[in-house]
């Protein structure tokens, strides 16, 4: 019986121990990559490196487009999807044109953090790896065919190109470049260049244009044009194929390949990335969860930190946002959806990576110095793209300062803060920073969701004037101004709208971006207790929330909780400042339960660089960092019964969190009672134990005597 009992316990322990050290194994990539519209994660199966510039993968707009090099992950239009490859079984005979049209069929996927594998038109193995700034193929060919081929587009993209080019360089190797296409119907004319190589010689090379075959050509140009190489694999029935990216020249491609990538191990490679998950992952340990939850968490936390990508080459090069060539000592990022990630990803990535926080920071500065003085809002590769609303990079600045990423001079991004805040018609590039500033300025209004997003950005720089800048007096300008939402409220019909020029009303249903009056309405999260009290106070608020929350899957016109859309993320604190928190923990749930699960087609929206896997990770975690610019957390009960942040000073332990209790009774931290249901990060920066007490009924006393922050 001891000896018996001895053995489980160790097996019990052995099982533990390999589990603590696979995380990236836990991660299913294929989470969010099926749904349709609104409703899907967008997101790519692939390879890709934390915070890396090469995404290897098929493109999440046609599976049967090719293997690309570079993809945003959940940004919600066609994009990117440069230099598409494919293994192909035989001699090549007829043009791949488009690739898309040529019938490949990519099956039998599968993969985690680091690593992808699929069969493509059945028989041929494609398993692909990657590096931070090169991808890595290995193809092997059944031993049936004797000649085997492997294509790579040049003009073929996610979008449209016209502008891109190859040439086959030696019987292994070939170098070009592409444009950018489109994102979002708008263009992206980034150039971005490559060099690839191959382990064995071919016995072929040539080129197609359109439906036109070119066998023995050696430069492809154009749309619809690619480059192929045949092999010879009677003897080796596996060929290697790496790839070095730059968005500053060939010779930089190549350079970035001959650092990061010099030998053709496919496998140390592999392990060498899945080993950089690893660490990255191991930032926060979660204890206790079902397997089903324990992936999903793992599979967010990753999406987490795949942007914003490294732009900058081996030897600090990177094409700046005037279109030259500039040099950092640093890493310099880049793939900015700001007006999504500025609500969630931020904080995390201050919190758990501040130095890699800080070199984002600063990156955007130097995207403004560059680009005319002012914060982009969505940038893809060098370029401003004008995506979206608001002041965005504003909030993210101060988010990230406010979370612990300070290894930067805050003064010049103060500066670049004030002249897209105080001067119209401030540009990045040629993309208005703040659209209708002038009559924001002069009037106090303007479009409701733009001005909302304005007051937010506005709260969010007086906080960085009054903490980073020093400049107190400033900090009471921007203070008001962000009152202004005030000018929206309507007591006739008891909702914040717009206004036309002159001041009278507009109708209620005019003037908000992928969301209805019922989602903007609560976006003042800095002020809800003068937004609760405006309508008459907490009852009436606990009301419109209950109603609102009726369903979880709006639409952009559907007048309940989009939990698959931004400008509704954090509505279900707000149940905190009414004084029901039992009903924050209670739809935080609902969600994390209903809406998310680990199908493909598993999330509730798309996850736009890793804002909705942020918003996953923050929930099973029962904090939210609510406040633009204040470093805090408005909390719920926690998912997993033990949970350790690893933050760069000390540890923060949750514990007593549960997937059926959901209702706190009780939380002490550092054995001190705790009875707010908002918690400063000063509280636990420097480490801290959290030791909730739920049970499975609600429970309507715990967090209501002290009322969180608000900020009049």
């Amino acid at each position: 019986m001891h000896k018996k009992l001895f053995v489980v316990f160790l097996l019990a322990a052995l099982g533990q121990t390999l589990w603590a050290g696979s995380r990236a194994r836990l991660v299913n990539p294929f989470i969010g990559t099926q749904g349709a519209g609104l409703t899907s994660g967008y997101l790519f199966p692939g390879a890709t490196y934390p915070g890396g510039m090469v995404q290897f993968t098929p493109t999440y707009f046609a599976k049967n487009a090719g293997f690309v090099v570079n993809q945003n992950s959940g940004g919600g239009c066609e994009h990117m999807g440069n230099f598409p490859t494919f293994p192909v079984k035989g001699a090549l005979k007829s043009s791949p044109d488009k690739i898309r049209n040529a019938r490949f069929q990519v099956t039998g996927e599968s993969g985690h953090a680091g690593y992808y594998e699929a069969h493509v038109n059945g028989d041929v193995k494609a398993a692909l790896t990657v590096t931070e700034r090169t991808g890595m193929a290995e193809y092997v060919f059944p031993d049936s065919s004797r000649q085997n081929t492997i294509i790579i587009g040049a003009g073929i993209a996610a979008t449209r190109i016209t502008e891109a080019a190859l040439v086959v360089t030696s019987p292994h190797s070939v170098e070009g470049y592409a444009d950018g296409g489109y994102f979002c119907g708008i263009r992206t004319p980034y150039k971005v260049y490559m060099a690839a190589e191959f382990d064995a010689d071919a016995v072929v090379t040539g080129t197609w244009k359109g439906d036109r075959l070119h066998p023995g050509d050696t430069f492809a140009e154009g749309e619809f044009s690619g480059v192929y190489f045949t092999f010879d694999t009677r003897s080796k029935s596996v060929v290697h194929y790496k790839v070095g990216i730059s968005y500053v020249s060939v010779e930089n491609a190549k350079e970035n390949l001959r650092q990061e990538n010099p030998g053709w191990c496919f496998d140390a490679v592999c392990q060498q990335t899945e080993d950089a998950w690893e660490k990255m992952l191991s930032l926060i340990d979660v204890e206790g969860g079902n397997s089903s939850r324990t992936a999903q968490f793992y599979t967010h936390l990753y999406r987490s930190f795949i942007h914003p990508s490294v732009a900058s080459d081996v030897n600090g090069e990177y094409m700046g946002a005037d279109f030259k060539v500039h040099q950092t000592n640093a890493k310099y990022y880049s793939q900015f959806s700001n007006w999504d990630t500025y609500r969630t990803q931020i904080q995390l990535l201050a919190l758990l990576q501040p130095d890699w926080a800080s070199d984002i920071v600063v990156s955007h500065q130097l995207f403004a110095e560059q680009s005319g003085g002012s914060f982009p809002r969505w940038v893809l590769a060098n370029i401003e793209t004008g995506i979206m609303q608001g002041d965005p990079s504003a909030i993210l600045v101060s988010n990230a300062w406010a979370f612990g990423a300070r290894r930067y001079d805050p003064k010049p991004l103060f500066d670049i803060m004030r002249r897209g805040a105080e001067v119209p018609g401030a540009k990045s590039q040629q993309e208005e920073t703040r659209p209708h500033l002038k009559q924001y300025l002069e009037k106090g209004y303007c479009p409701a969701s733009i001005q909302l997003e304005y007051t937010s950005a506005d709260f969010a720089i007086g906080q960085y004037a009054l903490h980073a800048a020093g400049d107190e007096f400033v900090s009471w300008r921007y203070f008001h101004t962000a009152r202004s939402w005030k000018n929206l409220y309507n007591p006739e019909t008891g909702w914040l709208q717009s206004r036309n020029e002159d001041g009278s009303w507009k109708p209620l249903s005019e003037d908000f971006r992928e969301a209805t009056y019922q989602d903007y309405f609560w976006m003042v999260p800095y002020n809800l207790k003068g937004l609760i009290d405006i309508i008459g106070g907490p009852a009436k608020a606990e009301q419109r929330l209950d109603t609102y929350f009726r369903r979880l899957d709006a639409g952009y016109g559907d007048t309940w909780f989009a939990s698959g859309n931004e400008p509704s993320f954090q509505v279900p604190w707000v149940y905190n400042w009414v004084g029901c928190p039992w009903k924050t923990s209670q739809v935080v749930r609902r969600t994390l339960n209903e809406q998310y699960t680990d199908r493909p087609d598993g999330l509730p929206g798309n996850d736009d660089l890793g804002s909705m896997g942020a918003w996953y990770v923050w929930a099973c975690l029962g904090m939210y960092p609510m406040i633009p610019g204040v470093g805090g957390f408005a909390l719920s009960t926690p998912v997993f019964p033990h949970a350790t942040i690893h933050l760069p000073h000390g540890d923060v332990i949750i514990k007593g969190g549960s997937e059926q209790k959901i209702y706190t009774t009780r939380l002490t931290v550092n054995g001190h009672e705790h009875p707010s249901t908002w918690l400063d990060l000063k509280t636990i920066i420097d480490g801290a134990t959290l030791q909730y007490q739920t049970v499975a009924s609600p429970h309507r006393k715990w967090g209501t005597q002290i009322a969180p922050p608000s900020y009049e």
